[in-house]
C-alpha cells in the first residue's frame, strides 16, 4: 500500500496549546495485512502554546454569555489561524511541501460536551485551516457517533486497540489530560473504555487562582499540603463516578463552580485543597480501573498529568504490584500520543473505515468518524 503523511491536531480540555504530530503510514517493512496499513510511524512533532487571551476566551465561551454566537464564530477563525501556523511551522522547519500530507486530522477545541442532550462542540472552523494550509481537513469526529445514540467519547479506544492490544497481556492505558480516560485492552480482544472523571482541570485551575501559574510544576507545591478527608470524600459523592460505561465528561461538570460548592469550611489552606485535588485525581482513577476491570497486568500512562510526580506516586502507591510505566515504552510518546490519535483517525475516515467502538461509546453500531473539507 502507498505511503501516506497525516498530521493529528489536538488542542485539549488542559488550554495549555495545540500539540501538532506528523505521523506516516503504510511505510514500514514486511506488511503484509491490510491491518498493519493503520500502524503510526511518528516522523515529526510540534507544540504551538495558547496565548492567556485566547484561553481566557474559550473559558469564557464555556458558559452562556451575551452574545455568544458571535464570540464563538470569532474564536473559532482565530482557532484556526493557530491550528494553521502550527501546521506551516512544523512543515517549513522540517521542508515538507503541504502537498505531501494527505489530510489533516483536526479535533477541534471543546466549548460543550452534552452527549445527554445529544450534541457536542468543537469549534476550530475545519474550511479555513483547509483554506490557510492547502490541505485537506478531516474534523467534527464525535457527531456522527452520537447521532447514533453514543457518548461522542472517548474515541481514542480504537486506535489504543490498533496500537497497544497485546494477545498475551491485559493492558490498561491511561490518558491523564484534562479529563482522565481510561481504556482497558484485555488480552482476549475486549476493549472498554470511559472517562473516569477530572485530571489536570481542578488542579491546574485551583494552581492558576493561587499562584498565577498554569501548572503546579511535578506537584511541588501541592505536595507541601496534606489531604482534607472531608473535602476528599465530599467531592467523590459525585455521582458521575459511580454511573457504568458507557459515560464521558468535559468542563460542563468538572468546573470551577463544581469545585466551588465542595468548598464549604472556610479558612482552607490553598495548598491542602490542591494535595486533596490530586489525591481526587489518583482516587477517581483507581476506583475506575478496580471497579471495571478485573484483571490487569499493567497499567501505561499517557497526556499531561504523567509530568507530575506527586500525582505518579499516588497512583503507584494505589497499585501495588501492578506495574505503572510511560506509554513511550510501547513505542508511543505520552505527551503526543491523542495527536496521533486523530491523524489516525482522519486516515480511518478518508479510507471509509469505522473508528468508533459501539460498546465503548454507547452507539449503535460503527459508524465512519469526521467530516472532510477538501484542500
Amino acid at each position: 500500500m502507498a505511503r501516506e503523511l497525516y498530521i493529528g491536531l489536538m488542542s485539549g480540555t488542559s488550554l495549555d496549546g495545540v500539540d501538532v504530530a506528523l505521523v506516516e503510514f503504510g511505510a514500514t517493512t514486511h506488511q503484509t495485512q491490510a491491518d498493519d496499513y493503520s500502524k503510526p510511524n511518528v516522523l515529526h512533532t510540534h507544540f504551538v502554546a495558547y496565548s492567556a487571551d485566547l484561553r481566557a476566551q474559550i473559558l469564557a465561551l464555556q458558559h452562556p454569555f451575551h452574545n455568544e454566537l458571535e464570540t464563538t464564530c470569532l474564536v473559532s477563525n482565530q482557532l484556526a489561524h493557530l491550528y494553521a501556523q502550527a501546521v506551516n511551522q512544523l512543515l517549513a522547519m522540517h521542508k515538507i511541501p503541504p502537498e505531501n500530507i494527505t489530510a489533516i486530522g483536526c479535533h477541534g477545541q471543546t466549548i460543550r460536551h452534552r452527549p445527554e442532550l445529544g450534541f457536542t462542540l468543537q469549534i476550530g472552523n475545519n474550511a479555513l485551516l483547509a483554506e490557510l494550509t492547502h490541505i485537506t481537513v478531516v474534523g467534527d469526529f464525535r457527531s456522527r457517533d452520537i447521532a447514533a445514540g453514543g457518548q461522542g467519547a472517548p474515541l481514542v479506544p480504537a486506535f489504543h486497540q490498533a496500537v497497544f492490544a497485546h494477545p498475551q497481556q491485559n493492558r490498561l492505558i491511561v490518558n491523564i489530560g484534562g479529563i482522565a480516560n481510561i481504556t482497558s485492552l484485555a488480552k482476549t480482544g475486549e476493549v472498554l473504555g470511559f472517562d473516569s472523571g477530572p485530571g489536570n482541570m481542578l488542579i491546574d485551575a485551583w494552581t492558576n487562582q493561587h499562584l498565577g501559574k498554569a501548572y503546579d510544576a511535578d506537584g511541588a507545591w501541592a505536595a507541601t499540603g496534606v489531604v482534607l478527608e472531608h473535602l476528599l470524600l465530599d467531592m467523590l459523592s459525585e455521582p458521575y463516578f459511580t454511573l457504568p460505561p458507557p459515560k464521558s465528561t468535559g468542563r460542563d461538570l468538572f468546573n470551577d463552580s463544581w469545585l466551588n460548592q465542595h468548598l464549604h469550611q472556610p479558612h482552607l489552606r490553598a495548598q491542602d485543597v490542591a494535595r486533596t485535588l490530586v489525591e481526587l485525581t489518583a482516587q477517581s482513577i483507581y476506583h475506575a480501573l478496580i471497579s471495571t476491570c478485573s484483571e490487569i497486568d499493567a497499567v501505561f500512562l499517557c497526556g499531561g498529568g504523567t509530568h507530575n510526580a506527586l500525582l505518579l506516586k499516588c497512583l503507584t502507591a494505589k497499585l501495588g504490584n501492578i506495574p505503572l510505566a510511560n506509554t513511550a515504552v510501547l513505542g508511543v510518546e505520552a505527551d503526543w500520543l491523542e495527536a496521533i490519535a486523530f491523524a489516525w483517525l482522519a486516515q480511518q475516515c478518508l479510507h471509509h473505515q469505522p473508528a468508533n467502538l459501539p460498546h465503548v461509546t454507547g452507539a449503535k453500531g460503527a459508524r465512519i468518524l469526521g467530516a472532510i473539507y477538501p484542500r
